[in-house]
């Protein structure tokens, strides 16, 4: 599987932004997905993963509420639709995919990485 993450940017606190990640590949389709993040001088935090049915979702608590994942098998896409965005939301984004169906947080579980999507949040 190879990634593509894309929609990333500069929003005011409050605002909403969009990820996308493009996914090539057979497993695709039979991947868990997910997506992390990694602000400067911190570890890679656990933000959302999705099933490969889209049937079940998983979030951290610091985004829970404000934070959506979906995907489309059709178009081999997932997405990070971030609502109510805070200044503590700033961090590289990696689309992220599980072939082994992990149901992981654990960022070692996941074998394959995109190249990450820079969103900054002003206050």
């Amino acid at each position: 599987v190879q990634l593509q993450a894309s929609g990333g940017g500069l929003v005011q606190a409050g605002g909403s932004l969009r990820l996308s990640c493009a996914a090539s590949g057979r497993r695709f389709s039979r991947s868990i997905m997910g997506w992390f993040r990694q602000a400067p001088g911190k570890e890679r935090e656990f933000v959302a993963r999705i099933s490969w049915s889209g049937g079940m979702t998983y979030y951290a608590d610091s985004v829970k509420g404000r934070f959506t994942i979906s995907r489309d098998n059709a178009k081999n896409t997932v997405y990070l639709q971030m609502n109510s965005l805070k200044p503590e939301d700033t961090a590289v984004y990696y689309c992220v995919a599980d072939s082994r169906s992990s149901y992981s947080e654990t960022y070692y579980d996941y074998d394959y990485w995109g190249q990450g999507t820079q969103v900054t949040v002003s206050s």
